[in-house]
C-alpha cells in the first residue's frame, strides 16, 4: 500500500463517547504521548441518507486541519482499502480507561 493511497480508522474515546474516523495521516506526534491525525475523510454530499452523527463530526471538525489524540484514548487503529461512514457511538460498559484504579487497596 502506497503512502498516498493510506487510510486509516482510527477508534478513541473523547467525552464518554466512542469517536470512529478516517483519516490519510496518521504519525506519532513531537507531543510526548499524542499521535497526530490529518486529512480527514468523510463521505461526500452525494450520500442519500443523512446521518445525524456523521454531520456532527463534521462540523466539530470542520476547519481542523490536524488534532493530537492522547495515546490513553486510542482504541484501535486500522489500516483499511475502503472508507465507511464516522460516527460517535456510546461507550458502553466494556471500555474501561487505562490506567483504572479500583478503589480498593491491596
Amino acid at each position: 500500500m502506497s503512502n498516498e493511497s493510506a487510510l486509516y480508522r482510527i477508534q478513541f474515546m473523547n467525552n464518554g463517547k466512542n469517536y470512529q474516523l478516517y483519516v490519510r495521516e496518521l504519525v506519532q506526534s513531537s507531543l510526548f504521548g499524542f499521535i497526530e491525525i490529518a486529512d480527514f475523510v468523510f463521505h461526500g454530499p452525494s450520500t442519500l441518507l443523512v446521518d445525524p452523527s456523521t454531520e456532527k463530526l463534521k462540523t466539530e471538525f470542520s476547519g481542523v486541519n490536524r488534532s493530537f489524540i492522547p495515546l490513553q484514548a486510542v482504541i484501535r487503529i486500522d489500516a483499511v482499502t475502503d472508507k465507511g461512514a464516522a460516527r460517535i457511538s456510546e461507550l458502553g460498559d466494556n471500555v474501561t480507561a487505562f490506567p483504572f484504579f479500583s478503589g480498593k487497596k491491596p
